[in-house]
């Protein structure tokens, strides 16, 4: 085994970018290489909130003053959830001391934009990522591992990491037997950018973090999200070179609903018949909800399915691994799953660099790396499924048990 192993990364999200910054860091050879032809290519969520672990994987793995842009550009720290009903009153809270969106991971309870934080981790990659590369296969070749991609190009390593989503195709060849079921709820994501007008339409506790709206067994999801610095001015400071698209300050919405609510019968409905869904199925509610979703824009509205691993047993580790939504995708009813992607990369970089210090087989390191991956992963799948079949509400009836999870 050559003293600087190469590691082939399949997927450039979050989890992969984070897992690259980590192995450079650590002196060891990686390209990443992602099936979109931009990072910008397809829409991919808004609003995302990061606790002590996914805070933690990034200070472990980014460059000090990757991790000081990072937290710039966070959003204000989440001291509460909220539930109402939808006429806005207020049902239940629970509150967070001890909280911040600072330099301590450990206390690090925060929204934080997708596309800014994956532009801040592609920050440094020149040259690492390559786009337009849709994998298709691996072979093993001796002790090392070759990925293939559409175009018929290959490229070999010492370890290829799947990254690649929920429907990896890393993981369909490795685990053929891993399954994803469909846990029959969709969420409709939509974004409302705040003018002075709609910033005044928001409910006084959506200022203090995640709220909870609930109606039968639909629910909507309100997130807040209004960074700590502009990111063009942060990144200026802290990274010359970098410029972050930020749109402004806005609120991510998201209706849950059951899968046979939703209009339409075969192709997937358009953003603006999504839209319009959730227009129509809020219609009665408060009226600073209602006019919240209709000012939004109606491009950026698109629906998921929420989907779950199913755990799977042990396997036998090879220099072929899994990391994120490609091995334990997971409901977002409890906010884990960018976090426990973060953390993966952080753990998997910890095991590699060192077996690579003290000059031990790599595989063995896989080992110890799924081990631990597939007891927390598989962990917060189990808990968020949990939580998303009780589904009163988008988070349903976990907020009760948030305070361990944004310690």
């Amino acid at each position: 085994m050559p003293e600087a192993p190469q590691v082939v990364i399949i997927g450039g999200g979050l989890g992969g970018l984070c897992a690259a910054h980590g192995l450079r860091t650590a002196g060891i050879g990686v390209t990443v290489h992602e099936r979109d032809p931009s990072p910008d290519y397809r829409p991919q969520g808004y609003r995302l909130h990061l606790d002590s672990r996914g805070a933690g994987a990034l200070r472990e793995c980014l460059p000090p003053r990757l991790y000081e842009l990072f937290t710039a550009t966070a959003g204000l720290p989440s001291r509460r959830v909220t539930v109402v009903d939808e006429r806005l009153r207020e049902l239940h809270g629970v509150t967070f001391d001890g909280v911040s969106a600072g330099d301590d991971p450990a206390t690090f309870s925060a929204p934080v934009d997708r596309m800014v934080l994956r532009q801040v981790l592609l920050a440094g990659l020149d040259g690492v990522v390559r786009y337009d590369a849709e994998f298709t296969r691996y072979e093993h070749e001796g002790e090392r591992v070759r990925a293939w991609f559409a175009d018929g190009s290959s490229v070999m390593g010492d370890v290829l990491v799947g990254a690649d989503g929920i429907g990896s195709r890393v993981r369909g060849q490795m685990l053929p037997h891993a399954r994803i079921k469909d846990l029959g709820t969709r969420c409709v994501y939509g974004r409302t950018l705040l003018d002075e007008q709609m910033a005044g339409l928001l409910p006084p506790r959506l200022h203090e973090g995640f709220m909870s709206v609930r109606s039968g067994r639909a629910g909507l999801a309100l997130g807040l999200v209004r960074l700590r610095e502009d990111p063009a001015r942060a990144a200026a400071r802290l990274w010359p070179g970098l410029r972050p698209y930020w749109p402004g300050d806005y609120v991510m919405w998201a209706l849950t609903v059951d899968a046979r609510e939703l209009p339409g019968t075969g192709a997937e409905p358009s953003a603006a018949a999504l839209h319009e869904f959730v227009k129509r199925r809020i219609a009665t509610w408060h009226p600073n909800l209602v006019a919240l979703v209709a000012a939004a824009e109606v491009a950026q509205t698109f629906c998921v399915a929420i989907s779950s691993s199913v755990p799977v047993g042990p396997w036998r580790p090879s220099n072929v691994t899994v990391l994120g939504d490609a091995v334990h995708a997971m409901s977002p009813a409890q906010g884990s799953g960018a976090n426990c992607a973060l953390l993966d990369a952080a753990v998997l970089c910890r095991a590699l660099s060192g077996a690579v210090t003290a000059g031990l087989p790599l595989a063995g390191a896989i080992g110890d790396y799924e081990r631990r991956m597939t007891d927390y992963g598989f962990a917060a799948v189990r808990a968020s499924e949990r939580a998303a079949e009780a589904r009163s509400g988008p988070l349903s009836r976990t907020f009760a048990r948030l305070g361990r999870l944004l310690r």
